[in-house]
């Protein structure tokens, strides 16, 4: 099987396309985030990168707080809408209903099936855009999409962006369950080891 280069690239999938909300001169606004991702887990933390001169970052540096909201497949209009079109000339916040959780400077999206609240732990300057991390402080999901106690991937039908093409994907089919499906290999494994023992 051949490799094409394709060069020094952010060729990382799958991506989220989720709307990041805030407020902004007590305004509520989202922009829509590609670059997001976790960044730990104890205490759960989430990171993305934005550019220096997006409207959204004014509201995060003033309020020390914002929302990760994670769009449907059936939303890409709206959300591809939020990317391009910045919020010191669009109301973004009249497409949707909002609504507030714990904290009062992180609007969040009652359309969207998942809804993170989170507290900025760091802001750094890396020149043309910030680095941020925010420490999750209460994840609201939509009651159609629990399964068992627990939020179902499926269900929420998450909008995922393909960076290098840009376009907008939906998540594909169950493969099998995580820290599972692995162990048939090691046992696997485990018995071949122990007939090359049984041939010596």
């Amino acid at each position: 099987m051949g490799k094409t280069k394709i060069g020094a690239k952010l060729a990382l999938y799958p991506l989220p396309a989720v709307l990041v909300g805030t407020k902004v001169e007590d305004k509520p606004n989202f922009m829509t985030v590609a670059w997001c991702g976790i960044a730990g887990n104890g205490p759960p933390r989430i990171s993305m990168v934005l550019g220096r001169r997006h409207y959204t970052c004014k509201g995060i540096e003033e309020n020390k707080s914002f929302s990760i909201n994670i769009a449907s497949a059936g939303m890409a209009k709206e959300v591809d809408f939020c990317g391009l079109y910045s919020g010191d000339s669009v109301d973004k916040a009249e497409m949707f209903t909002v609504f507030y959780g714990s904290l009062e400077s992180a609007p969040l999206i009652e359309e969207c099936p998942v809804n993170i609240e989170c507290r900025v732990i760091e802001m750094t300057d890396n020149g043309g855009s910030y680095f941020i991390v925010g420490e999750v402080v209460e994840v609201h999901v939509d009651d159609a999409c629990m399964t068992e106690g627990k939020p179902d991937v499926q269900k929420i039908d998450p909008l995922i962006f393909a960076t290098i093409s840009r376009k907008y994907y939906r998540l594909g089919d169950y493969i099998g369950d995580a820290y599972s499906i692995g162990k048939k290999e090691i046992e696997k494994a485990k018995g071949e080891t122990n007939e090359d023992k049984s041939t010596n």
